[in-house]
C-alpha cells in the first residue's frame, strides 16, 4: 500500500467526519439512531475478537485461543471482575498449548 492511498483515505475521513459535523451541528439525532450508535463499538471489539479467535493469517483454525475466549464469556457472563477474566482465560490457552493442543 503506498502513502498516497494512506493520506488520501486519511483525508477522506477527515472530511466525511467534517461534513457530519457542519450539516447536523446543533441538530439532536433521533433516539433510535442514539441507541444504534452506542453500539458500534461493542459490535467492532466483539468483531474482532472473534477474528483473532478463529483465524491465523487466510486460514481458518479452531486453537487454544477458543478455549480461552470460552472462559472469558463464562466469567464475563457471571460478571467476574475484568482483571480476573483476563487472566483466567490466559492461564487456559496457556494450559490448553502446554498440553498440546496448539
Amino acid at each position: 500500500m503506498s502513502w498516497s492511498l494512506v493520506l488520501l483515505l486519511a483525508a477522506g475521513a477527515f472530511g466525511a467526519k467534517a461534513i457530519g459535523f457542519f450539516l447536523l451541528a446543533g441538530r439532536d439525532l433521533p433516539p433510535a439512531m442514539e441507541r444504534c450508535l452506542a453500539l458500534i463499538p461493542a459490535a467492532v471489539v466483539a468483531a474482532l475478537v472473534v477474528k483473532d479467535t478463529f483465524s491465523s493469517g487466510r486460514d481458518l483454525v479452531v486453537d487454544a485461543r477458543v478455549l480461552g475466549v470460552g472462559v472469558a464469556v463464562v466469567l464475563v457472563a457471571r460478571r467476574v471482575p475484568f482483571v480476573v477474566v483476563v487472566v483466567a482465560a490466559a492461564a487456559v490457552t496457556a494450559l490448553a498449548r502446554q498440553a498440546g493442543w496448539t
